[in-house]
């Protein structure tokens, strides 16, 4: 059997969200919070559904009722969780002969950082209660899906601050762990970048939040032209070495550089990590995280070009920022076939 990674671009059945509830960290956010998520779903029913895992489905859709929204887009499955990052506990999809399959890696909370013992749960419970029409198989690696990106043609791209951490899979080495990426997705290639992270970042500098592969051997990254920011130094020693990378015909990438948005700060003064990096590819539209700053515009501008036959959908991601992630980390798509 032939296995392949797809890329983000290609055609989903849905979108996979949990809903912040009064147990999470969004608890003195929350109504703040839940208006964010609101707006993203209004976007997300515009080209296909919704999963939405939930505290409670009586509460949660009456809340977005009262929004507006369409709740036959929505599919509402009540699972107790932890928090609602659903980009590092959903299932990561593969294809084995163009039939889907879902793979359920272990999530530790960004190598023990936070409790995540019942978000590690929420695939399994998803699949017994008939969420999906895959197949789900649990793989005992620890693994995030903002850890990785796939071009759909056997292409990874991954960071080794993440994947090389002893706080995730301490007994592999490189070597062991491209072979288990090989294993589990099919891929060839694993491209990995050394430099890149955002202050105030929980996951180990994830690979969503600082480069995204995109169509027609495209890579968006997120760039810093501040030389008096502390980030200046790292993003600059990544972007040479995107430069360095080859496409698997020999070729460079075509690199397109988000703009830098200005630093910004939680409550006690802990910097945030705000990056354009965290959009979500969906059908027919991108949304992009967006932070009330002159550097928006630019943003969407830059993303409008490597996805030039999408609408780009601009989200206020102020409040999920507080909370130390963005869009893209607070998804996951679920490609075609996946949905029951």
């Amino acid at each position: 059997m032939i296995r392949r990674l797809p890329a983000e671009w290609e055609d989903q059945d849905a979108v996979l969200l949990g809903w912040p509830h009064e147990l999470t960290d969004w608890a003195p956010i929350l109504a703040e919070v839940e208006s964010v998520y609101c707006d993203i779903i209004r976007s997300l029913i515009r080209f296909e559904r919704v999963v939405l895992v939930v505290a409670d489905s009586r509460k949660v859709a009456a809340k977005l009722h009262a929004a507006g929204l369409d709740l036959d887009r929505i599919r509402f499955y009540q699972v107790p969780s932890n928090d609602t990052w659903a980009r590092d506990f959903g299932p990561i999809t593969v294809f084995e002969d163009d039939q889907p399959r879902l793979l359920d890696f272990t999530f530790t909370g960004w190598g023990g950082k936070f409790d995540a013992r019942l978000d590690n749960a929420i695939t399994c419970e998803l699949s017994r209660q008939n969420a999906f029409a895959a197949p789900l198989a649990t793989i005992d690696l620890v693994l995030e899906g903002g850890a990785i990106e796939s071009d759909g043609a056997g292409t990874l791209l991954t960071t080794t601050e993440c994947l090389l951490n002893p706080n995730r899979n301490p007994a592999l080495n490189r070597t062991a762990v491209e072979a288990k990426l090989q294993e589990h997705f099919g891929v060839q290639r694993v491209l990995w970048l050394e430099h890149g992270y955002l202050a105030g970042d929980d996951t180990d500098s994830h690979i969503d939040t600082l480069a995204r592969l995109a169509p027609h051997d495209t890579i968006v990254y997120q760039a810093c032209n501040e030389p008096g920011d502390e980030h200046f130094a790292t993003l600059q020693a990544m972007a040479v070495e995107l430069q360095s990378l080859r496409t698997a015909t020999g070729q460079p990438y075509r690199l397109q550089a988000l703009p830098w948005p200005r630093a910004c700060y939680d409550e006690v003064g802990e910097r945030l990590p705000a990056t354009y990096a965290n959009f979500l590819v969906i059908n027919d539209a991108v949304l992009v995280p967006m932070y009330n700053d002159p550097a928006d515009a630019a943003a969407l501008a830059a993303i409008s070009e490597a996805f030039p036959d999408r609408e780009i959908i601009g989200i206020d991601c102020q409040a999920l920022v507080r909370q130390h992630g963005s869009l893209h980390c607070i998804t996951m798509q679920l490609p075609r076939g996946v949905l029951r």
